[in-house]
């Protein structure tokens, strides 16, 4: 009988641990595009060894082969392994935030002003400001 309780104290503990792991935004999500909506790429996100999260294009879904239009280090290069977020850090409410960002096809660095889970987990939005004017991409995770 305690071994069984005791199972089930250890089950019960657990659940939060499963719950937060499925409202990280850790993994891998399709970008799309702003007026077409349809998918440009999929980009990982990933913990980095200071506590933050970053993100990186992992896969190209039909651009270009090189980034012809982007400007210093990625000039020319491949989509594939550009740093499209960094520094996000967490916040009290669940969201991300305060790091910048990269935008290749529009050759723009922002502030990623928030990072947040919609949809149970499903897509995320992301809201990036360049001065006072921001803008919210909606990216949806990948399966």
């Amino acid at each position: 009988m305690r071994k069984t309780l005791f199972a089930v104290a250890i089950g019960l503990a657990a659940l939060p641990l499963v719950a937060s792991a499925q409202q990280s935004p850790i993994g891998k999500w399709r970008t799309l595009d702003d007026e077409s909506g349809k998918a440009m790429t999929i980009t990982e996100v990933y913990a980095t060894k200071n506590g933050t999260l970053a993100a990186k294009i992992t896969e190209n879904l039909g651009l270009p082969a090189t980034c012809t239009g982007c400007s210093g280090q990625y000039k020319g290069k491949p989509y594939v392994g550009i740093v499209t977020l960094w520094d996000l850090k967490a916040n009290k409410d669940g969201t991300w935030g305060g790091g910048s960002g990269y935008k290749p096809s529009d050759d723009r660095k922002f502030n990623a002003k928030s990072v947040k889970l919609t949809d149970g987990g499903n897509k995320m939005e992301v809201k990036g400001c360049v001065a006072f004017f921001c803008k919210t991409a909606t990216w949806v995770r990948a399966h």
